[in-house]
């Protein structure tokens, strides 16, 4: 089912927006050669504690997890896109990382992701990076009201084909309300026109994610990571958008903390 939320419910989200958006700024800064992804779940975990927040993965438990995730973050490396479970990894220089976090604050949740490189990049690594970031923008942009569901999907998949890459359908974006996942499911391509009509009061996760040379991926044997199905690397960019009246309403922005 698909739920709108009033103004007043928007502005109750904005915490948990804030929250998102610092510990992915905090993780990022601390994502480092030599960093364990033990050492960044710790991290998140807590400022969960600091913030009084709860996490959304360390139980989570959907059809297609081996088991409850146990852990506060996914840290994606390389060739995994998506889903990635923390283990005792230290980060490597030109490792490709993507973080993605989900966190409720007073009872309202947030999700968002980042990708970066730690230390020396590699030129098609920032490349990705910048294809996911302008796919994100992109379908930031369509969510207006009046427009549909796959206005986004299609600006999207848009950016992506324009880059030589092709995309999987087979996880997106998501309604994001008092729960992580919820109605609808916003795919990262399709037809402009289509979809549900959007409306003031809607809130939803959208997430581009892409990989270098293949849009096939599969799970790793720990139950949850999503790896490519060549070997190529991945990006992937989320924020927590809620459609008003006055436009899209970024809630995860992270832009007055970078610098």
């Amino acid at each position: 089912m698909i739920e709108l939320r009033t103004p007043a419910q928007i502005e109750a989200m904005r915490p948990a927006g804030r929250f998102v958006a610092d510990v992915l700024v905090a993780l990022r800064d601390a994502a480092d050669v030599g960093v364990n992804l033990l050492d960044l779940d710790a991290l998140a975990h807590e400022m969960i504690k600091d913030r009084g927040a709860e996490s959304c993965y360390i139980d989570y438990h959907p059809s297609f997890g081996a088991s409850p995730f146990g852990k506060v973050l996914c840290t994606s490396v390389n060739d995994a896109v998506l889903h990635g479970l923390p283990h005792d990894y230290d980060l490597r220089d030109g490792d490709l990382l993507s973080l993605d976090f989900a966190a409720s604050v007073d009872g309202w949740v947030a999700d968002s992701a980042l990708s970066v490189v730690v230390g020396t990049p590699r030129e098609g690594d920032l490349e990705l990076i910048d294809v996911a970031t302008r796919a994100l923008e992109a379908g930031i942009h369509q969510a207006r009201v009046g427009n549909r569901l796959y206005d986004i999907s299609a600006a999207i998949g848009d950016v992506a084909r324009a880059a030589g890459l092709g995309v999987n359908l087979q996880f997106g974006g998501h309604g994001v309300g008092r729960t992580m996942h919820g109605d609808p499911h916003v795919p990262n391509d399709g037809r402009p026109g289509r979809g549900i009509k959007l409306k003031p009061g809607l809130v939803i996760a959208i997430e581009p994610w892409f990989l270098r040379s293949t849009d096939q991926i599969y799970t790793d044997a720990d139950g949850w990571t999503l790896r490519s199905a060549d070997g190529s690397r991945g990006a992937h960019m989320e924020h927590t958008v809620a459609i008003t009246k006055d436009g899209p309403l970024v809630l995860t922005d992270r832009s007055h903390l970078e610098g």
